[in-house]
């Protein structure tokens, strides 16, 4: 074969594949000519990492100090809840990141390079400090506390501050056209982090020892480190108009809180985000023993249901970044998400009485497309709501929200499980209510009537994105409800 046909033949080969490959690669069609994938694939690494760090903290160390450490489970409970003490902060964080001068005229990078370094010395310590929690070095069990709770704070100031910048970044970085495939793979990649570091750090730590637990730790601090480092090379262009120090006329965080807030919808915006969030993320914590405790399933059979809602979120993604780009209003998207979660628990409810655990399956994994169309609905809505200048502040007052109520809504699930079911075992509730389903069930009719609620909230910002594409700007006000 002459060198000119093999030239030919390798071509013709390639652009075949440039015209089959978009349609069947994930998100291809999220990059454009100034973001191509490789580049948007390398800066999502940064939500691998957060995915990671999630993973063994609600995961794989919580399992640890309250089996292999003998820690108190309350201590324990309270020591995962501790990354969540920053989430409030993500607004601020966001704010500073629109609003950040430095010499290197950067403004998202240095936030996100410094939330990879809180992250590293979270992990850094935490095996060393669970060690001295569990008394068997000799060290005082308060030193431990200390040191644990340290970590936990740094891993979660870390995480909060990260993915708040990166998200922002990615905002800056993707045309508006594209913004929405790419919401979409951001949160694939933050599913993928915790999927795969999970079933990794369960292999890991199979034969369970210190020495183990140490290597494992710090080495998923360095693997940190060095996947944030590819995923930030140059990704941010230097702007030398940042390098100047602030200016006088610069506005603080809080006037620009308070006119961020009094524009019209935003605060019900933020409450549709709030009611959301917790009625998803209470299950997360009682979705597993209901299946253990009411349907006798095995470890192995509730271990699949994470499978199964991650499924379902995989889809939910696929789905909103195909409809979100074709124009689909991104708060109408969270509401269909939100009455998917009716279906979803009236499952999970219904699969007690009918001693289902097909039914039960069914419910999982409408919990996950549920959630996931209501997580990429509200975080597309809030990429809109501010210029691409101050999107930090916009994106960091939806993840404040949404980590908030998440943390909220579990820390609820298990006291208000725990005291129904007290009242149920003691017959307070009567006798057709004395069953284990009864505290798991409580939870599941509270979930319902908070979709309900998010729903009342979030369907006048539907109407009101079709006033406004119908009458333009003066629609808005218009359209706003009182005080919303």
């Amino acid at each position: 074969m002459s060198p000119r046909g093999a030239g030919s033949r390798r071509s013709l080969g390639g652009r075949l594949w440039s015209r089959v490959g978009p349609g069947f690669l994930p998100f291809a069609d999220a990059a454009s000519a100034d973001l191509p994938l490789s580049r948007l694939l390398r800066l999502s690494l940064f939500q691998v990492t957060v995915g990671m760090a999630m993973a063994l903290t609600i995961g794989t160390l919580n399992r640890v100090m309250i089996v292999e450490l003998a820690v108190p489970a309350a201590l324990v409970s309270v020591m995962v809840a501790l990354p969540m003490v920053f989430a409030p902060l993500r607004a601020f964080i966001g704010f500073k990141s629109d609003t950040h001068r430095s010499y290197l005229g950067w403004r998202r990078v240095p936030y996100i390079w410094f939330g990879t370094l809180m992250q590293f010395g979270g992990l850094a310590i935490m095996p060393f400090a669970l060690l001295v929690l569990s008394g068997d070095s000799g060290a005082p069990v308060a030193v431990g506390q200390v040191a644990a709770a340290v970590a936990f704070l740094l891993i979660g100031a870390g995480m909060q501050t990260t993915q708040t910048a990166g998200l922002a970044l990615a905002t800056d970085l993707a045309p508006e056209e594209a913004r929405p495939r790419v919401v979409a793979l951001m949160f694939t990649m933050l599913l993928v982090g915790v999927v795969v570091s999970g079933f990794a750090f369960s292999l890991l730590l199979a034969d369970f020892s210190p020495m183990r637990l140490i290597q494992v730790v710090q080495g998923a601090a360095a693997l940190t480190m060095a996947v944030n480092l590819v995923a930030l090379w140059k990704q941010e262009a230097r702007d030398p108009g940042r390098t100047r120090g602030r200016a006088a006329d610069d506005p603080d965080f809080r006037t620009t809180w308070r006119l961020f807030t009094a524009l019209p919808g935003r605060r019900r915006f933020l409450l549709a985000v709030a009611l959301g969030t917790v009625a998803f993320a209470m299950q997360d914590p009682l979705l597993e023993p209901y299946g253990g405790e009411v349907l006798g399933m095995g470890v192995g059979q509730t271990t699949m249901l994470t499978a199964l809602m991650a499924a379902g979120a995989l889809a939910a993604f696929a789905v909103a970044a195909r409809v979100l780009v074709q124009g689909f209003d991104p708060c109408r998207l969270a509401a269909y998400g939100l009455v998917m979660g009716l279906p979803a628990f009236t499952a999970v409810l219904l699969a007690a009485p009918l001693d289902s655990p097909g039914l039960f399956r069914v419910g999982a994994i409408l919990i996950g497309f549920g959630s996931g169309l209501v997580s990429v609905g509200t975080l597309s809505a809030a990429m809109n709501l501010e210029p691409q200048a101050r999107t930090g502040l916009a994106l960091g007052a939806w993840g404040a929200v949404q980590a908030t109520a998440a943390g909220v809504g579990i820390g609820l699930a298990g006291v208000i499980r725990d005291g129904i079911s007290n009242l149920a075992e003691r017959g307070a509730l009567g006798p057709a209510l004395d069953s284990h389903a009864t505290g798991y069930g409580s939870v599941y009719y509270l979930e319902i009537l908070l979709i309900l609620a998010a729903l009342v909230v979030i369907g006048p910002l539907a109407r009101l994105t079709d006033k406004v594409a119908a009458g333009g700007p003066k629609a808005l006000q218009d359209a706003t409800p009182h005080g919303a």
